[in-house]
């Protein structure tokens, strides 16, 4: 027979000493606070977020060295092309200034062959056929170089082109042209040197 005490005064734990039990002390593997709560894929990024915070991006730096490198590169080889472009005008200039200094010289040579070639004794002669020939000859290459002999005996008077000198009487029954006088005789041949004006033509006009 078994009394009262054996039932309910025994030794083993009565229900109010039940949260005293092992599930109720093991808090740090509970749901709230346990070792389970660090995510080790978390503290991984935040470590590597630290150290290159704490010691820069290497490969950001590359970059922005790289980046750096090219701007100044590319600052280099526009100046280069600058510079070669200013030399390169620089040259053509001088070449002009030259050849132009060089046709300058050689105006009056023509000048005296025009002169020669206008009182020549007997045009055909050898000696008067000579010299035309030269003067020809010498007047075409420096054409193709790009000299343009001005004559302009019966044109409009030009002030950019001509320079008067005098006027001789219009003719009667010819009057004046609607654009200005006219240039009535060619004293001296002016000159352009590629398009430009290098010596005016001296010339008489009528008035």
């Amino acid at each position: 027979m078994t009394s009262p005490d054996d039932t309910t005064g025994g030794v083993g734990p009565g229900p109010e000493d039940a949260s005293s039990g092992p599930e109720a002390v093991g808090e740090p593997n509970g749901p709230t606070g346990g070792t389970d709560d660090f995510d080790v894929d978390v503290l991984e990024a935040e470590l590597i977020d630290g150290i290159v915070e704490a010691e820069g991006d290497p490969l950001a730096e590359a970059e922005a060295q790289r980046d750096e490198y090219l701007d100044a590169l590319r600052r280099l080889q526009a100046e280069f092309e600058n510079y070669r472009k200013r030399v390169t005008t620089q040259q053509a200039d001088q070449v002009a200034r030259a050849a132009l200094g060089l046709v300058e010289k050689l105006l009056p040579v023509l000048d005296t062959l025009d002169l020669a070639a206008q009182h020549i004794g007997d045009p055909e002669s050898s000696d008067a056929k000579a010299l035309v020939a030269a003067a020809s000859q010498l007047q075409d290459v420096l054409a193709k170089e790009g000299l343009e002999r001005v004559d302009p005996a019966g044109d409009v008077f030009d002030p950019n082109a001509h320079e008067a000198v005098g006027q001789v009487p219009a003719e009667e029954g010819a009057g004046e042209s609607s654009d200005g006088p006219t240039v009535a005789q060619v004293l001296r041949a002016g000159y352009r040197w590629k398009g430009t004006v290098v010596r005016p033509a001296m010339v008489m006009v009528t008035g």
